[in-house]
């Protein structure tokens, strides 16, 4: 069966450190490939300042050139809350020969038991959980069932995110090596996440 790695996120806009984190993944688990996932409505977060479309764009940007990463659009098919278990049902439906791995960063690790569905979620993928250097997740406290489903891969220490990325431009501040040239030269042909 083939590996793959899914990494879903609202990707607003995507930037290095979700390009770091699919490399750690695809490398730590010996994945074939890694899809990055937009999510449409995402259920713990505020929804995307830049629209679907948008987003996928700046994700084929900063992806070119890695045979290894691809898009999948699954998520911003469907209308309403974008939960895990049912986009993981789907693609295993659709890909019956893979098998399929989820990405979470250590932060998320610790709210796995809180996700719907999540016992039948952890029969059907094993997670990836990011760990940053000199953060150890602590996963005692996860039941055994979604343990003995979880893989650590260690990331860079890096300290950006979307919702810094989208301040920054805000305020008129630079965004250099945060995201891919490519991405950035979008955002402002765009005029994304501006004042």
């Amino acid at each position: 069966m083939r590996r793959i790695g899914l990494l879903g996120g609202t990707f607003d806009p995507v930037h290095n450190g979700h390009l770091m984190a699919a490399q750690a993944a695809l490398e730590a688990a010996k994945l074939e490939e890694v899809w990055f996932i937009p999510t449409q409505s995402p259920p713990h977060k505020a929804q995307p300042s830049a629209d679907s479309s948008l987003r996928v764009q700046m994700l084929e940007l900063a992806i070119h050139g890695n045979p290894a990463f691809r898009v999948e659009d699954i998520e911003l098919q469907r209308v309403g809350t974008s939960y895990t278990i049912e986009t993981v049902t789907t693609l295993q439906e659709q890909y019956p020969d893979v098998m399929f791995y989820w990405i979470v960063g250590s932060d998320m690790v610790k709210d796995l038991s809180n996700w719907r569905k999540i016992d039948e979620l952890a029969e059907r993928v094993s997670f990836i959980g990011l760990e940053r250097p000199g953060q150890p997740a602590d996963n005692s406290l996860l039941p055994s069932f979604i343990r003995r489903k979880l893989l650590g891969a260690m990331m860079p220490a890096m300290g950006i995110s979307s919702s810094d990325i989208r301040r920054r431009l805000k305020e008129g501040r630079s965004i250099r090596y945060m995201l891919p040239d490519s991405v950035i030269d979008f955002i402002q042909r765009n005029d994304l996440y501006e004042s």
